[in-house]
């Protein structure tokens, strides 16, 4: 999405016309119009107000590789007060069903870093028996699990730590195997927790 189509639908899921956040903003509504048509971009004030406003954040607005349709929700949690057990083949995985006891599904995820051209040339052509890359991605999230958790009205992605567990509902729904998020792929695990 770019960024018009999601400041519009972030201005519609808010209720507002054009003309109410004009107003809000202190601005036109030829300018929140020529905004959400791609024919113009607020300044940098006008785009915190309006992200605030919206209550997306700025990074989702401009960033055209994302998904999330919200802010992330970052809580605090304590891994030992959960047990792994039954489908939870670790801490995280019961944190997560404990965080969504609603969800109708909810899959284990991979994560890959997308490499650019470089890196995969570099990883070709000097390293191919080795996977630099892939082996510095696993290290840097040894301690980080993935997980997408669907609703019956949306759709998660959520990320659980020893300490924090973070959420934020997907824009777009994913589909099939595999999906990116900006700069990583995901690939669904071969079981699910529900």
């Amino acid at each position: 999405m770019t960024f018009g189509e999601k400041l519009k639908e972030a201005r519609q899921k808010a209720g507002l016309s054009q003309e109410q956040l004009s107003e809000k903003l202190h601005v036109s509504r030829s300018a929140v119009a020529k905004w959400e048509t791609g024919k113009g971009m607020p300044d940098i004030e006008n785009l915190k107000a309006a992200a605030q406003l919206l209550n997306v954040s700025i990074d989702y607005l401009l960033d055209e590789g994302t998904s999330f349709s919200v802010q992330s929700i970052k809580e605090r949690i304590d891994l030992n007060d959960y047990e792994k057990g039954g489908r939870c083949r670790c801490k995280q995985d019961a944190a997560v069903l404990a965080k969504f006891p609603q969800a109708v599904q909810i899959t284990p995820l991979i994560r890959k870093k997308k490499l650019t051209g470089f890196e995969k040339l570099l990883e070709w052509t000097v390293m191919p028996s080795f996977g630099a890359f892939e082996v510095a991605e696993q290290l840097s999230n040894k301690n980080t699990a993935f997980y997408l958790a669907t609703t019956d009205s949306a759709q998660y992605f959520v990320s659980v730590t020893r300490e924090f567990i973070e959420y934020s509902e997907l824009a777009k729904k994913a589909e099939g195997k595999r999906f990116e998020i900006g700069e990583y792929v995901f690939t669904k695990a071969g079981y699910e927790l529900k």
